[in-house]
Formats: C-alpha cells, structure tokens, sequence
C-alpha cells in the first residue's frame, strides 16, 4: 500500500471527519419523524418517600399537550408486572421501575412525563404539575454511613481478598496508613443524554439512541418489554461522547418508551444538563484507606486496601476500585476490602477508568507517600517492587513494558531536574513540582462479528453493530481492513451503530478495537483466502502464505507480473459481490496462560502559588504500554483526553450534595467545574508501541480507560513535592493550600 498512514500503525485520519464537522452526522436527537412529540420529565423535589397525589390537571390542559404520564396511568411494563426490572440477560436493565408505583428513591426522581407538540409547551406543562409526599428521612452522606457499608452481592472479584499475611504492613520497618477521598464526579460530554421512541405496530419499536451499545439497548428493551428481539431496531451511529453514562438502559428511556406508547406517536426526550447530575449516573464518592509497609531498603513487605463506595438504595454497583492494589506491585502479603453503601441517590455508573481510576489515587498516592518515608525516588521505588510475572493469578504476562515507559516518561519530563525534598524549587515565584503515577487495566478482548463485503468495482464494505462515543472505532476498523487487504482507504466503508449488524460488544472497558478489530482483520483474512481459492491458476501456482495484498491485486511475491486484482477475481467467476462474516474471541486457554493487562505512566511537572495556593500544570506526560498502537493519531488523542480527565478529576471536579435536603448544588457549569483549554498544558503523549503476541490478531490492547488511570495521584504527588502539602481528599482546591 502507498499510503502508509492507512497501514496498521499509521495516522489516518478520521474517516467521519468531515460529516461531524460540517454537521453531516446526525446524532439521536436530529432525527426527523413523522408526527413528532416531546417529552419532558418532573423530577421529584423530596429525596425518600411516597406520592401521596400527584395534581396533573392544569398541565394537561396546557396548549399543545397530550397527555402527562405518571405512575397512575402509565401503561404496564411486563417485566416490572413479573417483577423482574433488573434482571435482563445482559445485567444492564433499568434497575428502578419507571412510573411503576409511588415510591421516591431520591431526590431528582422523574415522576411524571409531559408529553406536548413542541417542546417549549412540554416545559411549560411541566412546571404545572404539582404533588404532594409522604416524605421519609433520608441518607446521603457517604462519610455518615460507612459504617453500613455490605459486601457485594452480585460480583464475587469483589469480596475479600488477601494473599499472605493479612494487615502484615503494621509490622514492618517503614509504615504508614492513610485515608484517600475521592468525591462524586459527573458524566458532562457535549450531547445531553436521552432518546427517541417510536412504535411502529402493537409488538414492533424503533429507538433513535445515545447508547454505547446498541446490541445491549436492544437485549434490554426486548426483555423489558417481552417482544422478539429482532421486533426491536436500535440506531445510534454517532453518539456526542459518553464517558460509560451509556452503558445501561436508563429508566427515563423505559418512560418515553412508554409515552409514545401512551400517544401512539413518537416521543423524543432530551434530558437537560441539570438532569444529567441526577438521572444518568456518575463516578461515586469513594473513601478509601490504605496501610503499606516496606524494608528499610525499599521492598514492599505488606499493602491493606479498604474502599467504601455509595450506591443507590434500589440496586448495587460494583467497580474494580481496590483490583490494581492485587498485583501491580510484587508484594508479598496483600489484603483488599470492597464495601457498598446504600444512600437515598441515583445509580452510580462506570466513569471513564471505572474504579482503576479511583484506586490508583489512593494507590499510587500511597507509593508516593511511602517513597518519602524510605527517601527514595518514586521511579525507583516502583521497579525494585516490579512484579516479573502476575502476583495475583501467578500467571506470565502477556507483555509489560513498564520499566522502559518509566524511563521514556522521566526523560521527556525532565525528572533529572526534581528534587526528592519538597518545597525546594521556584520558578516565577511559585513552586514547583514533578509526580508521577502508574495506570492499568484489563486488556479486555470480547466476542465480536464482522462482516467484510467486496464488490465487484473493488470497493470494500464492512459491518459490525459496534459504537463510537468518540475515539474513532469507524477509522481503526477500515485502517485494520486496508492494511490485511492493501485496498485504499478510501474503498472502504465500515458500518456500525446499528442494531441489525452483526454482534458487537459495548464500547466500554477499552475493548472495542480489540474485538471488533480482530474480528474485522480475521474476517478479511478468510476473505482474502477465498479470492485465492477463486483465483484459479492466475498466480502460477504460488504459495498462499507467501502472496502480497496491495493494490486491490493479489500478487506473486517473485513475480509482480503474476498477479490479478480483486475486481477481476469476481468477474472471472460470475460473482457480484463476496462476502465473509467471522466471530472472533479470545481462546479460553489463552485467557487461562497470560495476565493481559494494558498500563499508563503519567508524569506532571505543576507550579503552586505560595500566597493563593491555585495549581497549574505546567507539563504532562501520558505514555502508554498498550501493545500495536493501531492509529497514532487517534490513540494520541484519546490519551490527551484522559489526561484532561484526569486535571479535571485531580484540581476541579466535585458534585456536591446537600445533605440536608439530599439535593444537588452544583449541578451545573457555573458551578461544577470541568478543566478548559487555560486549565490544560501541553501534553505530550508517548507509547511504547511494541506487539502483544497473544491479545489481538494486531497486537493491540486496550488504551481508552488508561489513559486517565493515574493522572489525578501523578498531580497531586506532584503537588505535594512543590509544597510539602498531602492532599488525601480530591479536588485539590485552593483553600486546602493555603
């Protein structure tokens, strides 16, 4: 192939570039249907208790509406009548019953739905509905009820753990233990959340959606709702960033649902930007404790994980907060502790990095801390506790190149310049800082179908039902087709986002290039085997294994001349098209003989002020281990985005509740800040790009989640190397500085 940028390893560009930025793209919202209705939602104003009457008249009565749904007239859901709201197949339900009684979960809860002909007299009608509570005490405080903290019921990884001694820290010659806080973050991408419903019949549903998987919105829907699966039609071809809020069904999608079902006619529902604090999940305010011990020399003899996460009181999330803390280090004597706590608010949902991400602050904050007390470098004292193999399963890698991304980050960094005493360094009268911290997670590979479709012209189609919330699954799939296939790019058109395609996992875990990638590059190998086969004796009889793909020609590899293309092949033998579908997943005995794990490095060089105490990160450094880096273009920005998450999650954001009403304060841009272009540095992104022989057919891993792990602990290391200041309890704002 000429273009090397359209190889494996290159940097093509987007391929949807140019419908998203000249607004071609069409997102949930855009769509137009006929006989379009909107929906707007009344959110509870009491955080626990009942509707005792719920006045519904002069908004039904309002110009333009159809009708107002509540839990009085809402149409049956038949998996809430068997009582089964939460039980779908896929585990990604709705949880809590839309409209199906009279009990208030918390403060926010949609309990009705104006549905009108335009939107602004849906508002209007909205702020006519009136109710009256039997209002109960209610429980929002995390740190007030840790103490009711429950071991997890529905995911075994996260019960007690412990591997040699437990709590053996305390009894080594270095310790320390401390508390890490980490507060709720919310989900904010550009595109609001919510979804478009139409009936097409009495057993048959189009949904226009914002989802992260359309195979999982369609699995849900028809369990929630009794139909054949193949009655449901799921579209979601762009989706305006998710950050995981999409992963699940939300109860306000099973509610417009049930609108259109109610007015037979669509409904369209965009939440707003104050809904997406108390309806569409976040990152969950985490308390977490570590104790750690080392040798006099540096070698970690014990580590004691505690975390206690808030859940919502109707159903239990897990994430893999305390996971890294199991093998990340070798270290001899590891316990870890997982609890939930049950609190009058929404769901929790995985964020970005989802619990990695939330554990390596206090983890990595921990190794910090520790390196302090032993005086030794923070680098140093990660590799003379670098495990050669998993310590958790007792399992090889399937690579790791940690080592050599410490050296890569702390070369572009400048960490000769750091001095291991804080409170040492000035520039422009402010002080400085450099930390670091290590990032990883599973190198997740999942079953995923392709479908390759060469046309006669030469022209190639692709399909599989995969998302794309943003870092361009649709340029890495036709990058991994024209690099097995040496066709240009731009004779490639890869489809997705819809429910009719061939199966796809989430885009979710960092896995979508690593399934749906390898079941594209697996699909156009057999397809590149059936040319041969229908080749006939074109190629002189030259070696399969040994034929060069370029051009759209299969060639000879001594013999250019002994060559045919792909348009030819299909010709000779009558054949308007060829196509291959493939399942790809990973063996069993190859999940069995390695430990895959993706891994970060992030390094940061931050400026305290003396007086006000404001930090600005001056210099970041996100590298990742990440096996075959498919597109660099786009794994570059993937890693910036992280980084950015990660300022956000270190200096800025915080939701915050007011206990005594169980309410949301901040619930807005004025006031939960998220970090802009004056907040982020540059950012200079590193990968060590070598293959994994055993993830992926590209020797691929997943980069998308560790590209934020890490980078809140490396700011704030690095700002207690600037002033002397621990920072235990996220954001790092100001007043804690001073």
């Amino acid at each position: 192939m000429k273009n090397k940028d359209e190889k494996i390893g290159g940097r093509m560009s987007r391929v949807d570039a140019v419908l998203k930025v000249t607004g071609g793209a069409t997102y949930f919202a855009e769509y137009e249907v006929p006989n379009l209705t909107y929906g707007v939602l009344v959110p509870s104003t009491i955080t626990r208790g009942r509707i005792k009457n719920i006045d519904t008249k002069k908004a039904e009565s309002a110009p333009g509406v159809l009708v107002v749904l509540t839990h009085v007239n809402a149409p049956k859901v038949p998996a809430y009548e068997a009582k089964e709201p939460s039980k779908t197949s896929s585990g990604r339900g709705p949880g809590m019953m839309a409209f199906h009684n009279d009990e208030i979960h918390f403060n926010g809860q949609p309990i009705a739905m104006v549905v009108a002909d335009t939107f602004e007299r849906a508002t209007y009608a909205a702020s006519l509905v009136k109710a009256e509570y039997q209002e109960q005490k209610h429980q929002t405080d995390l740190k007030a009820n840790l103490a009711k903290g429950n071991v997890p019921k529905t995911n075994k990884s996260l019960q007690d753990y412990q591997r040699g001694e437990k709590d053996a820290y305390k009894t080594a010659p270095v310790n320390l233990e401390e508390e890490y806080v980490l507060p709720s973050e919310v989900h904010n991408p550009m595109e609001l959340h919510g979804i478009l419903a139409q009936w097409d019949g009495p057993d048959k549903l189009t949904v226009y959606a914002k989802t992260q998987g359309v195979k999982m919105t369609q699995q849900v829907i028809a369990e929630t709702f009794k139909l054949p699966k193949e009655n449901v039609q799921v579209h979601s071809q762009f989706v305006g960033g998710a950050f995981g809020m999409s992963l699940r069904v939300w109860p306000h999608e099973i509610a417009t649902i049930l609108a259109a079902k109610k007015v037979n006619r669509p409904v369209k529902l965009v939440i707003t930007r104050n809904e997406m604090f108390t309806i569409a999940g976040y990152r969950p305010h985490t308390h977490q404790k570590i104790g750690i011990g080392a040798t006099k020399d540096g070698k970690i003899v014990g580590i004691s994980h505690w975390a206690n996460v808030q859940n919502s009181n109707y159903e239990e999330f897990t994430e893999a907060t305390v996971a890294m803390t199991k093998f990340m280090y070798q270290i001899p004597n590891v316990n870890t502790t997982y609890r939930v706590v049950p609190l009058d608010i929404c769901s929790p949902i995985p964020m970005r990095g989802p619990g990695e991400a939330t554990g390596a602050f206090a983890l990595e904050s921990a190794i910090d801390e520790l390196s302090y007390a032993l005086d030794v470098d923070p680098i140093e004292l990660r590799i003379m506790n670098y495990p050669e193999k998993d310590p958790e399963r007792d399992l090889p890698w399937s690579s790791n190149y940690v080592r050599e991304a410490y050296k890569m980050g702390a070369d572009k960094i400048g960490w000769s310049n750091r001095s291991n005493q804080p409170k040492a360094k000035m520039e422009d009268g402010m002080w400085v800082g450099y930390g670091m911290a290590t990032g990883t997670f599973g190198a997740h590979r999942r079953p995923a179908t392709a479908r390759a479709c060469l046309n006669a012209n030469g022209t190639l189609l692709v399909q599989s039902a995969a998302s794309d919330i943003g870092p361009g699954t649709g340029t890495a799939m036709v990058q991994i087709a024209a690099d097995v296939m040496g066709i240009p790019a731009n004779r490639i058109k890869f489809e997705l986002g819809e429910s009719n395609l061939p199966d796809a996992p989430i885009q979710g875990g960092s896995a979508t290039v690593a399934s749906v990638g390898s079941a594209v590059h697996e699909a156009c190998i057999e397809l590149r085997q059936k040319l041969v086969e229908l080749s006939g004796n074109a190629l002189k009889n030259a070696k399969v294994d040994t034929l060069v793909y370029e051009d759209g020609k299969i060639n000879s590899p001594k013999d250019r001349s002994a060559s045919i293309t792909y348009a030819e092949v299909l010709k000779r033998n009558n054949l308007p098209k060829l196509e291959v579908t493939k399942e790809s997943k990973l063996s069993e005995d190859q999940q069995k003989k390695f430990a895959m794990y993706s891994f970060s490095v992030h390094f940061v060089k931050v400026h305290v002020h003396p007086t006000t105490g404001v930090v600005k990160v001056k210099h970041a450094v996100a590298l990742a281990d990440a096996g075959t880096i498919v597109n660099h273009k786009t794994a570059s920005s993937q890693m910036m985005g992280g980084a950015v998450g990660g300022i956000g999650m270190a200096l800025t954001e915080e939701a915050v509740i007011d206990h005594r009403f169980g309410r949301y304060v901040n619930n807005n841009f004025a006031d939960y800040h998220v970090p802009v272009n004056a907040d982020v540095p540059e950012v200079d992104v590193l990968f060590v790009d070598k293959k994994d022989p055993y993830t992926t057919p590209m020797g691929s891993k997943g980069l998308g989640e560790i590209a934020i792990i890490g980078m809140a602990p490396a700011i704030a290391n690095a700002v207690y190397n600037a002033t002397g200041k621990r920072i235990r309890e996220l954001p790092i704002t100001p007043d804690k500085l001073i």
